[in-house]
C-alpha cells in the first residue's frame, strides 16, 4: 500500500485548498526555475530513467516520446498539447486532478513544454467538463498573476503561454491526431501517420500530445528523482497511478496507488470489498471500456499493471476498473459498450463505420436471445476484420469488449439463445 508521503496528488479529494496558495503549501511550484535550469536534455533523461509510461491508455514511455521532438528549431514553433478529453467510459481520474489539484498540471505543463522547446501549450478539455474547466482556468489565471506563466515564467528565462480549449464532447477527440484536428477548428477525425505529430502536428508544427496525469506527475518526479518513482511497481511498470474504481464495490473511488498492486488489495483496502463478497464477483473491465473483460475468478489474483494485464489478453488502459457482480447481465453490458462505439465512430474508415453498427445489431439480438448459435462465430470473425484495419484505435476499442465477452462468456450467450428457442418451440407446440 502506498504511504501518504509518497502520494503525488495530495488533494485528489478536494479536502484542502486548491488555490495557488494551497498548492504551494503542499510543495508545488517549489524551485520550479531550478528544475527548468536542469536543461532540456537532463529533464528528458530523468523522465526516461523514471520509467513513466503514458497514463492515457497506450502506456508509451513518456521520456522517449518527448525525445522525438526536434532538438533544433527549423523556424517552426513547437507545441505541447495536453489531452484532457477524458471520454473513455468508466474513467474519471483526470477530472479529479483538474478539479482539486490543478496546479500539478499547470506546473507540469511549463516544465514539459520547456523540455520540448515549446513556448505554448494547449489543454484540450472535454465538452462536458464545465466545472473542471472553471477550476482549471482559475488556477491558470492565478499562475499568470503570480508570474509563474507568461514572459520569463517563474523567473526561469523561458517565455511560456498556456491555453485552455473546450472540446464539444466527442469521444474520438481523445485520439491524439483527431484532437489536433479539432483544436485547429476542423472535424475531429484522425489523421494518417506518418507524419507523426512530433514531425508535423498542430498547425503543421512539431507537437507532442500527452495525457493530463502523465504531465501532472512530472514536477514531483524531477524533485524526488527518477529512482524514487522507478522504485514503485514491477520493472517496465514503474511509478504511482490513479485508479478509478466503479461498479459493484462497497465504496467506489478514485485513489492513487503504486503500480503492480494486486487487484484484491486495491479493492479490499480502498473500496471495502466486492458487493456481496468475492464469490459474487462475475467480471472486471480493468482499464476503461475499450479493454476486454476478465472473469472474476481470474481477476482476484491479478496484478494491476500494463504487462500482467496484457498477458491476460486485456490491458491496464486508463486504470478505470469497472467491477461487475453476478447481478450483471454481462451480454447487455457489452451491448451497451458496442452501442457507444457505434455512436462515437467518426465514420472515416469503412471497417469501423460499417462494422461498429453491424456488431451492435448482432449484439442486440444476442441480448434478446434472438440470434442463431452460428452467429457468435460470425460476430467474432467480424471483430477480427475491424480490429487493426482502421487509422486509429477506435476500431480495436469496439472489437475488444465483444472478443472478451465471447472468449469468457460464450456459454452464457449460447444458453440464452437455446432458452429462447426452447420457449419458441414450446409456444408452437401449444398451438
Amino acid at each position: 500500500m502506498l504511504k501518504d508521503q509518497d502520494r503525488i496528488f495530495t488533494n485528489i479529494y478536494g479536502m484542502d485548498d486548491r488555490s495557488l496558495k494551497g498548492a504551494q503549501a503542499r510543495g508545488h511550484w517549489d524551485g520550479t526555475a531550478d528544475l527548468i535550469g536542469l536543461g532540456r536534455d537532463k529533464i528528458v533523461e530523468i523522465m526516461k530513467a523514471s520509467g513513466l509510461r503514458g497514463r492515457g491508455g497506450a502506456g508509451f514511455p513518456t521520456g522517449l516520446k518527448w525525445s522525438f521532438m526536434p532538438k533544433e528549431s527549423d523556424g517552426r514553433p513547437a507545441y505541447l498539447v495536453i489531452n484532457a478529453d477524458e471520454s473513455e467510459p468508466g474513467t474519471c481520474k483526470d477530472r479529479e486532478i483538474m478539479r482539486h489539484d490543478p496546479h500539478t498540471l499547470i506546473e507540469g505543463a511549463l516544465i514539459a513544454s520547456f523540455a520540448m522547446g515549446a513556448h505554448a501549450c494547449y489543454i484540450y478539455i472535454r465538452g462536458e467538463y464545465i466545472r473542471e474547466k472553471e477550476a482549471l482556468q482559475n488556477a491558470i489565471d492565478e499562475a499568470y498573476e503570480a508570474g509563474l506563466l507568461g514572459s520569463d515564467a517563474c523567473g526561469s528565462g523561458w517565455d511560456f503561454d498556456l491555453y485552455l480549449h473546450h472540446g464539444a464532447g466527442a469521444y474520438i477527440c481523445g485520439e491524439e491526431t483527431a484532437l489536433i484536428e479539432s483544436l485547429e477548428g476542423k472535424k475531429g477525425m484522425p489523421r494518417m501517420k506518418p507524419p507523426f505529430p512530433a514531425g508535423a502536428g498542430l498547425y503543421g508544427c512539431p507537437t507532442t500530445v500527452n495525457n493530463v496525469e502523465s504531465i501532472a506527475v512530472v514536477p514531483t518526479i524531477l524533485r524526488r528523482g527518477a529512482e524514487w518513482f522507478a522504485g514503485f511497481g514491477r520493472p517496465n511498470n514503474a511509478g504511482t497511478k490513479l485508479f478509478a474504481i466503479s461498479g459493484h464495490v462497497n465504496r467506489p473511488c478514485v485513489v492513487e496507488e503504486a503500480m503492480s498492486i494486486s487487484f484484491e488489495e486495491l479493492i479490499e483496502t480502498h473500496c471495502g470489498g466486492i458487493r456481496g463478497g468475492w464469490d459474487n464477483l462475475k467480471a472486471v473491465i480493468p482499464g476503461g471500456s475499450s479493454v476486454p473483460l476478465i472473469p472474476g475468478g481470474q481477476m482476484r489474483d491479478a496484478i494491476m499493471d500494463f504487462d500482467y494485464l496484457k498477458e491476460q489478453k486485456s490491458g491496464l488502459g486508463t486504470a478505470a476498473v469497472i467491477v461487475m457482480d453476478n447481478s450483471t447481465d454481462v451480454i447487455k453490458a457489452i451491448w451497451r459498450l458496442s452501442a457507444f462505439y457505434k455512436h462515437e465512430s467518426c465514420g472515416q474508415c469503412t471497417p469501423c463505420r460499417e462494422g461498429t453498427g453491424w456488431m451492435m445489431r448482432v449484439m442486440d439480438r444476442l441480448v434478446k436471445g434472438d440470434a442463431e448459435v452460428e452467429e457468435i462465430d460470425m460476430l467474432l470473425d467480424v471483430t477480427k476484420q475491424v480490429e487493426g484495419h482502421t487509422i486509429c484505435a477506435l476500431g480495436d476499442a469496439a472489437a475488444w469488449p465483444i472478443q472478451g465477452l465471447i472468449r469468457h462468456f460464450r456459454d452464457e450467450i449460447e444458453d440464452r439463445i437455446k432458452h429462447k428457442r426452447a420457449g419458441r418451440v414450446s409456444a408452437v407446440a401449444a398451438e
